[in-house]
């Protein structure tokens, strides 16, 4: 995808904070309000509308508003102060309490809490977080029932499906807009500059605040969360992107387990592609392999140097379980779709020869 560097990740910080000191965006302290029951849907609506108005009363309770704050020392001993840094959204994904949302929504956080659609605020402790996706999970001890969300299989989804985002765009909280699915398999950058594939388009309008909300299908199932947009003014332009609920479902577990995702790796530190590029390389070329990894098993060396420090010899990755590895965002591509303990065919080169192994990957936290 071109111009990735217009992609705006709906970071907030400066907006939530704008919010928060105006009263928009700070809701410590707040007390749960009663809602009225819903009055019934008229009978003279489209279905189309019917449909709309149900998934809307189905999952906004499970729709929350996440902020964060940095503390400081106050001007007494021993006081902290509180200074509001962003906001976004969020879904509850258990009864545990636990909170999905995007890491950029928590990134520099020091203090987090998260309002339900009641008005009720709790604070929440940050359990993992997974920049290379940008996802973060929180979690809160309520007082009442919570209502998860259910996960559709992203999948099936088809261009031109209906789909509705639950969000609080500029502090506004519980807005609803809808849309259809614009494109599959996009690709978009992370805040910690790594590739997200298989991103859904949406032309449904997402804003800063819509950050870490459901993108939902027209049975009320997650099938993404809303993660970035691609504007020329930081508003929405009708292009708006979210991460896949397979990406979520495979991804939020092992950040509630272990505050981390446990990703595969081949054990090696290589050089930057555009010294590979200077070079005439096509593929990725390794400069260190870690001791008793599986790139050592896999029989790959480290560079070897002469006195001065001029490489004399190195080895080049260039395919993994067949598939081609020209720069290194292919090969976290590849390794991204395996398990550590996974085994995988490694092709390299070594001064022009081409060498073949298959080993088991090893385990690389993020």
């Amino acid at each position: 995808m071109t111009a990735l560097a217009r992609i705006l990740l709906l970071v907030a910080a400066v907006l939530g904070a704008a919010l928060a000191a105006a009263g928009c965006g700070e809701r410590a302290g707040s007390d749960p309000v009663a809602a009225p029951s819903p009055p019934p849907i008229p009978g003279d609506l489209l279905d189309s509308e019917r449909n709309t108005i149900e998934v809307f009363r189905q999952v906004s309770p499970s729709v929350v508003y996440v902020a964060n704050a940095k503390l400081s020392r106050g001007a007494f001993l021993f006081q902290a102060e509180e200074t509001p840094q962003g906001a976004g959204s969020g879904f509850i994904w258990d009864e545990r309490g636990h909170i999905v949302t995007n890491y950029h929504v928590v990134h520099g956080g020091e203090k987090f809490s998260v309002s339900l659609a009641d008005g009720t605020t709790y604070d929440a402790k940050l359990v993992g977080v997974e920049p290379r996706k940008d996802l973060a999970v929180l979690q809160i001890e309520a007082g009442a029932p919570l209502h998860p969300v259910q996960l559709a299989d992203s999948h099936q989804l088809l261009v031109g499906q209906k789909v509705l985002a639950i969000g609080n765009p500029f502090g506004l909280d519980s807005t609803l807009t809808t849309g259809v699915i614009s494109a599959l398999g996009r690709e978009i950058e992370s805040i910690a500059g790594t590739r997200i594939e298989d991103v859904i388009q949406t032309d449904a309008s997402i804003n800063p605040g819509n950050s870490g909300g459901p993108l939902l299908d027209s049975h009320g199932r997650v099938i993404g969360i809303t993660t970035a947009i691609y504007s020329t003014s930081g508003a929405s332009a009708g292009i708006g992107f979210a991460v896949p609920a397979a990406m979520i479902a495979r991804l939020v577990p092992q950040l509630i387990q272990f505050g981390h995702v446990k990703w595969a790796g081949l054990g090696v530190q290589v050089l930057p592609d555009h010294i590979a590029a200077q070079w005439g390389i096509l593929g990725v070329i390794v400069r260190d392999v870690l001791p008793e990894s599986a790139a050592a098993k896999a029989g790959l060396h480290s560079m070897q140097v002469d006195r001065l420090g001029n490489p004399r010899g190195f080895d080049v990755i260039t395919r993994v379980q067949g598939q081609p590895v020209e720069r290194l965002a292919d090969l976290v591509d590849v390794l991204d779709d395996y398990q550590p303990g996974d085994k995988v065919k490694v092709e390299f080169e070594r001064d022009g020869e081409s060498h073949t192994a298959e080993v088991p990957l090893g385990e690389v936290s993020s």
